[in-house]
């Protein structure tokens, strides 16, 4: 959504796009840092093609990049306290009971080998391997919207382990190597310590398969519904003693009265319907807790089919079950708009904080965006937001 696309007035959207700035304010302490931060902003939000630093300084009336470019580098500033209010920000517009957390990672296609993290690694933004950037993401998705909530900077091996590259690029000394599974629980704790309302944490294979990410939501008792691959090993204690065996290996031994058509969401041509099914597991400690395999099945092509390993509320349905798998794609959405129309994949700068810096930026643009977006969806539906005090409490 940009400025000729908002159905709102312009007055509403410079009103709510000043508060927002004003919220920010302090994050950048300083006066004029606080004007260019704002006018940062507004070129995130403009419809300038590249949101270089050039650019971005044409758009605001400034004959030099200088300060555009010092917000992303020199200036003492703290990208994590921006994140923290984005964060809160987002929560408080789209934050409802049955929101959840979905984790995934986007890459940023480089030329050279100088930016902090790039290296010959898959991306999927490609679809192969690339010399790239890679970043885990969180975002939130509610009733209303979607939007990124944190961001992590994933710095291969060989990077962490190289003291030169590293003070180059001004890698904190604390920051160590760490996998993007490991990532993804730092953002997912954080997030949920919080308080954020969350129904259930979603993600791909990468994070499902990741053992250690399962019993950390365990331990919380936070539902989750996380794929896995076909192969993914399954160990069942029976009577009989200890049988292995994979998710594909148990769909394919699933009766035709197993499966039910339950709704994945709302695509652009309607309801999303695939064929759903599920075998519980055991091993839950907790009686009002349940364990399932989640099974998948394009209506189109029985061989296609997706597995989820899962962790819910006892009398969970495989209806809510399948309602909930099917919104790991809003952070896709998330990305889309904070690349195509917000420049989050044109970041000049080569450093770590000015990596965390634009991608905050950015984020804090979409989450704006996707207030604006709520706030017109709870009005066409009539319904106040249920984490803002009531009205009448409030005056």
């Amino acid at each position: 959504m940009s400025v000729a696309e908002w159905s709102g007035s312009l007055l509403d959207w410079e009103r709510e796009l000043s508060l927002w700035k004003a919220r920010l304010g302090p994050v950048f302490r300083r006066s004029q840092l606080r004007e260019t931060g704002g006018a940062f902003l507004d070129g995130l939000l403009s419809g300038i093609e590249r949101k270089t630093g050039w650019m971005m300084a044409e758009q605001a009336g400034l004959s030099r990049p200088w300060r555009m470019q010092g917000l992303l580098g020199r200036n003492r500033w703290d990208a994590d306290a921006l994140r923290n209010e984005v964060r809160a920000y987002a929560v408080e517009a789209l934050g409802c009971p049955d929101g959840v957390l979905v984790v995934d990672e986007t890459g940023f296609v480089k030329k050279g080998r100088h930016s902090v993290g790039v290296a010959r690694q898959y991306t999927g933004t490609a679809g192969r391997v690339e010399n790239s950037q890679v970043g885990v993401f969180l975002a939130y998705a509610g009733r209303f919207g979607q939007a990124l909530i944190d961001r992590r900077l994933y710095l291969p091996r060989d990077w962490a382990e190289d003291g030169a590259r590293r003070a180059k690029t001004g890698v904190p000394d604390e920051v160590a190597f760490a996998t993007k599974p490991v990532l993804a629980r730092e953002m997912i704790g954080e997030a949920l310590d919080t308080g954020v309302p969350c129904a259930f944490v979603l993600a791909d294979a990468v994070y499902g398969s990741d053992s250690g990410l399962r019993r950390m939501l365990e331990e919380r008792g936070q539902s989750y519904v996380l794929a896995v691959r076909g192969n993914h090993t399954l160990r069942f204690l029976t009577p009989a003693g200890l049988i292995q065996t994979d998710p594909a290996t148990i769909a394919d031994g699933l009766e035709d009265e197993a499966w039910a058509a339950h709704a994945a969401g709302e695509g652009s041509k309607g309801p999303r319907l695939y064929d759903w099914a599920r075998v519980a597991l055991s091993g839950c400690r907790e009686e009002d807790r349940e364990r399932w395999l989640l099974i998948r099945r394009s209506r189109n092509d029985p061989h296609k089919q997706a597995y989820y390993l899962v962790f819910c509320h006892a009398g969970t349905t495989l209806a809510e079950l399948a309602g909930a798998a099917g919104l790991r794609w809003t952070i896709e959405e998330c990305f889309q708009r904070a690349k195509d129309d917000l420049g989050l994949d044109h970041c000049e700068a080569r450093s770590w904080h000015g990596w965390h810096r634009h991608v905050s930026l950015v984020m804090a643009a979409a989450a704006f965006l996707a207030k604006l977006a709520a706030d017109l969806r709870r009005a066409a539906s009539g319904k106040r937001n249920e984490t803002s005090p009531d009205p009448a409490i409030a005056a």
